[in-house]
């Protein structure tokens, strides 16, 4: 099947389990990925929360790079509003000489985390992602030796200079980010795992509006997609209890790591608790392997996407691990 398939790793935390550990075992599952045929490993950026260990993925990358030969790495991703364009530029260039051809810059706008901490990143001048697209423009720009000669900082280079920059993304799970990436002549990837409603209409809308730029000739479209599979259908609904009172407890404010098989299983649901469950049940795709193949081809045709990116996490490394195992398979993955 001529299909990329891609992952997406938040390097979760599981009850039970330190920080340390979370970010080891994203280290193994990016060497699996690896021999499995995977195309891209990107990693999330977040923080202060219980559940997830990388806030810093452009660090947490040299090692992932450094630890793999062949699949492409990358920042799913970056959240540009803290940070300086040049800054991120420089950090990526040096990325790309350490490892060309196989870096990928993706960035977000979102906060990865609650206010009070996206004040104490940002000095208390957090902005809410305002200058956002001015910020991409500078960042490529940067990256690219291509600022506007009446640019303030036109003169400035970002090193190390050279001929390759890597690829630009912008993540997005609503309309913002598609659009502007359209704009731009730039990639765009679809969350569809934080927001499962109207992302097709997005992607589509992206693709219909792209306008080539000097790093893009065509359109290049990834819908990111929750997945856990498992030998059987319920299997993969016994490991989903886990994620499911993971969701219940962010929707409470609760800041815990991801619960354990067992912790789920003890857990006891009023109705209203059970509903918000099967609402977020469609940010998901669930089940067995042809039941998850034929589910992500559909959610591929329906976005026009040109790749998938998987994110999948269960109460445990090993399950988790024998998904993306599963779907390799499943796929025909080299």
């Amino acid at each position: 099947m001529n299909l990329r398939l891609s992952i997406l790793d938040q390097s979760p935390i599981i009850s039970g389990h330190t920080p340390a550990r979370a970010v080891e075992e994203t280290v193994k599952l990016a060497q699996a990925a690896d021999a499995l045929g995977y195309h891209r490993y990107w990693l999330a950026e977040h923080h202060a929360v219980a559940a997830l260990a990388d806030p810093c993925p452009e660090i947490l990358l040299t090692r992932v790079a450094s630890a793999t030969a062949r699949i492409r790495v990358g920042t799913g991703g970056v959240l540009l509003p803290y940070y300086s364009a040049l800054k991120v530029a420089e950090v990526f260039r040096m990325l790309e000489a350490l490892f060309p051809g196989r870096i990928d810059l993706g960035l977000g706008r979102a906060p990865g985390g609650d206010m009070r901490t996206a004040q104490a990143l940002s000095n208390g001048q957090y902005s809410a992602a305002d200058h956002f697209a001015e910020q991409v423009q500078d960042l490529v720009g940067f990256l690219d030796d291509a600022l506007p000669p009446d640019h303030p900082f036109g003169a400035v280079k970002a090193m190390p200079a050279g001929p390759a920059a890597p690829p630009v993304w912008l993540l997005g799970s609503s309309d913002y980010s598609g659009a502007l990436a359209a704009a731009l002549g730039l990639r765009f990837a679809f969350a569809h795992f934080i927001n499962a409603q109207g992302g097709d209409q997005v992607s589509r809308a992206y693709r219909a509006r792209f306008r080539p730029s000097a790093r893009e000739t065509k359109p290049h479209a990834v819908v990111c997609v929750f997945v856990i599979c498992a030998e059987t259908a319920a299997e993969a609904e016994k490991l989903a209890s886990c994620v499911d009172l993971r969701r219940l407890q962010m929707a409470q404010g609760l800041n815990t790591p991801i619960p354990t098989l067992a912790e789920a299983a003890a857990q006891q649901y009023s109705e209203r608790e059970r509903a918000y469950i099967g609402s977020q049940r469609a940010r998901a795709v669930i089940g067995e392997p042809s039941q998850v193949r034929d589910r992500l081809l559909q959610l591929r045709d329906q976005f026009e996407a040109d790749e998938l990116m998987i994110l999948t996490i269960t109460g445990d490394y090993a399950s988790r691990l024998n998904s993306y195992e599963l779907l390799a398979k499943e796929f025909g993955l080299q």
